[in-house]
């Protein structure tokens, strides 16, 4: 028995470059990296836990991590009051989620075929183009602020339903990914659905978006993510209430109780909207994760 373990988890047959099992020489890595994994899943424990907690381990000092006595009275006073705001929250709800689809779509097919552009097609100024596009990856949101209103504004997209989508279909990193990603599909490929007949868009089409769906899938979360928790759009550029997502009102529903017991009850309603906003996030990467980590991979070696 002992000499049957030993061959199993000591021998060649699991070293090397992605190994088939367990192997004793694997320890190093599962001592550094499950430290890491520890901290890094901290963040999202403590979601969880700030939201069933009662009030008073909420304010508890010094502060707990992890909830004693867990309740689901926050969920209960969040409820609540959207049960009594004037606009029915179904109506937030289904502003975002509409918001989140289109814009899903749009910015895959926005952002692949510019990168199917920029990757196999020749034309003049596709490197300094690209070189904008990269170099736009340094800008922070808050710096194109002034400049993204001002863009807005002239093309009258103010209180309409496209400002929530159009802005956030410039998305620089969706690009290069993707770029980087049609760079590893061999140029003979395409020439030769070329020499058959085949169109740009049927290459694009049938050839470009069935090889690169790890890449979509990744450029689909960020898109997510983005769109998702985006509150900005409704503050800045929406006045009509009924245009607004979810995302803003849950903020506003919290950051109104600021005062008095109604900042106690406020705090466990923001841990509780916090949690409800951030389970489409969970679940959408732990379904598409293993095209996430794929894109990865494949973008950082070129």
């Amino acid at each position: 028995m002992t000499s049957r373990w030993l061959r199993r988890y000591t021998g060649t047959q699991n070293r090397g470059i992605n190994p088939q099992g367990f192997h004793v020489s694997q320890l190093k890595f599962y001592i550094l990296l499950v430290p890491l994994s520890v901290l890094m899943l901290l963040p999202i424990i403590y979601i969880f836990s700030s939201a069933f907690k009662p009030p008073d381990e909420l304010f508890a000092y010094p502060p707990r991590f992890f909830v004693l006595n867990p309740t689901l009275k926050n969920f209960t006073d969040l409820f609540s009051r959207l049960s009594i705001s004037g606009i029915p929250i179904s109506r937030y709800l289904f502003n975002s989620i509409l918001v989140t689809l289109v814009t899903v779509a749009a910015s895959i097919l926005v952002s692949s075929a510019a990168a199917y552009a920029l990757s196999k097609k020749r034309f003049k100024l596709k490197q300094t183009l690209f070189a904008i596009n990269t170099v736009a990856l340094m800008f922070v949101p808050i710096a194109v602020n002034i400049p993204r209103f001002l863009v807005i504004e002239r093309l009258q997209l103010l209180d309409t339903f496209w400002v929530h989508v159009l802005p956030v279909l410039a998305m620089p990193v969706g690009l290069f990914l993707l770029k980087q990603f049609i760079d590893g599909i061999p140029d003979e490929v395409i020439e030769a659905a070329q020499i058959d007949g085949a169109s740009d868009w049927w290459i694009y089409w049938r050839i470009i978006l069935p090889m690169i769906q790890p890449a979509l899938a990744t450029i689909a979360i960020l898109t997510f993510q983005s769109a998702w928790n985006n509150a900005d759009i409704s503050t800045l550029y929406i006045n009509n209430e009924s245009l607004r997502t979810l995302a803003f009102y849950l903020g506003t529903l919290t950051a109104t109780t600021a005062t008095g017991a109604a900042a106690v009850a406020g705090q466990g309603i923001a841990a509780a909207a916090a949690l409800i906003m951030f389970l489409p996030n969970l679940v959408i990467f732990i379904v598409l994760q293993r095209q996430v980590m794929s894109t990865m991979s494949h973008s950082g070696l070129k």
